[in-house]
């Protein structure tokens, strides 16, 4: 008889892997594992199911056994160690054999600038990537990673650039950007700090929208001008003050703002612009946006 495999610890090795809430694939997908993440193997339903943590936030949800592929753990603490993430929308990496489409905010495990490896498999990458704490994030450069999302559809649950909710956006934006962030709107908003009126906001702050029973449903980005970046039927800029959005299509506010709060660091308003030089140092090309 065939031993059963175990798998505790693993790495997604596809382009977007769904993430359900329950071990079924008509169960509601919760979220989405990119290419390079690693997760934690929490339980196993039969052999075609497994409970994970991803490592990237700590969300649990189940994926399908045989879209992971384990690693020791000797590679699992490499892997988070040492990576960058994909910039490109999509861009295919070359292993010796196939190629695997895969997308921004992917990560690249023991990313050398050409090649990385994912297991025993070399793969190289041509595109540009950056690797987390290589720079001083902005929040130029956040709202320029946001609105390489333009247009991308809204998908509950969503990562990637084929389709992602709000919270997603965020998520992948200043995760790219070296912060850990949760998975959930209603999570995000415990980080950071409160900006207590839309007036003392800046570029790159979070606002935060209630639906009618007055709990957290959505999120943006603020941009400058009384402007926002979020995922309302596709990755979107729309006018927001201090009562919500407003969407100018329906002539009608869309979401009603709740809260500001602040990741990134408190900078003049006069200071709060680009800084290319330290990006371009960084290796990120400014050309790219």
């Amino acid at each position: 008889m065939e031993s059963k495999r175990h798998i505790h610890l693993a790495i997604c090795p596809l382009s977007v892997v769904p993430v359900r809430h329950t071990p079924s694939q008509r169960s509601e997908m919760s979220s989405q594992l990119l290419f390079g993440e690693t997760v934690e193997v929490l339980e196993e339903k039969g052999k075609l199911w497994c409970k994970i943590r991803a490592t990237s936030d700590n969300f649990i949800g189940w994926v399908e056994t045989n879209q992971l592929k384990p690693i020791t753990p000797s590679e699992f603490e490499s892997f988070n160690a040492h990576f960058a993430y994909s910039l490109e929308l999509v861009q295919p990496v070359m292993g010796a054999d196939h190629f695997i489409p895969i997308t921004m905010g992917a990560r690249l495990p023991e990313y050398d600038g050409i090649r990385f490896r994912l297991g025993e498999v070399f793969y190289t990458f041509s595109g540009q990537a950056v690797a987390p704490g290589d720079f001083q994030p902005t929040a130029d450069f956040i709202l320029k990673l946001a609105k390489r999302y333009l247009n991308t559809p809204f998908l509950w649950g969503g990562r990637s650039p084929f389709g992602m909710d709000s919270p997603g956006l965020v998520q992948m934006v200043f995760q790219m950007a070296g912060f850990k962030v949760p998975r959930e709107a209603a999570a995000q908003i415990e980080i950071g700090d409160t900006i207590d009126f839309i007036e003392n906001a800046q570029a790159g702050d979070l606002a935060f929208f209630e639906n009618n029973q007055s709990r957290i449903s959505h999120v943006g980005i603020l941009m400058p001008d009384s402007k926002i970046i979020h995922s309302f039927g596709g990755v979107r800029i729309d006018k927001i003050d201090h009562y919500g959005i407003y969407d100018d299509a329906r002539q009608a506010y869309s979401k009603r703002l709740r809260l500001i709060k602040r990741i990134l660091p408190t900078v003049p308003p006069k200071n709060n612009a680009t800084d290319l030089p330290e990006l371009e140092r960084s290796g990120v090309q400014a050309e790219l946006f």
